[in-house]
């Protein structure tokens, strides 16, 4: 039997930017990407603070160190920029392994989306 388990989350991030005029995305920092082991093109759940929005959505990587988390395309509609964001991918595992597995959270700081 397999399941899906949380992979990967960026726990509160402010968004920087939407941009309604794009194909669709989230645009991450490729900082935050590599730390919480999250790929370009992964389908990722996006789960809104300030109003309650949950939509998923796939990844474009964003400059390193730049903090930009940007939503595209319809999923501009969602958001507003400063508005505090929750980003999960998932994974689908084996039972068994799904019980030790160890995802990867990250917990950025909300004003300028760093690391530190």
């Amino acid at each position: 039997m397999q399941i899906q388990v949380i992979k990967s989350k960026i726990h509160r991030v402010k968004v920087t930017g939407a941009d309604l005029n794009y194909i669709g995305s989230i645009t991450i920092d490729e900082t935050l990407m590599d730390a919480s082991n999250i790929i370009e093109g992964e389908k990722v759940s996006v789960v809104n603070i300030n109003n309650g929005e949950r939509f998923e959505t796939y990844v474009i990587k964003g400059m390193k160190n730049s903090g930009e988390i940007t939503l595209n395309g319809p999923a501009a509609r969602k958001v507003q920029k400063d508005d505090i964001i929750i980003i999960i991918s998932y994974a689908t595992l084996d039972f068994e392994e799904a019980k030790t597995f160890k995802p990867w959270i990250i917990f950025p700081n909300e004003k300028d989306n760093s690391l530190t």
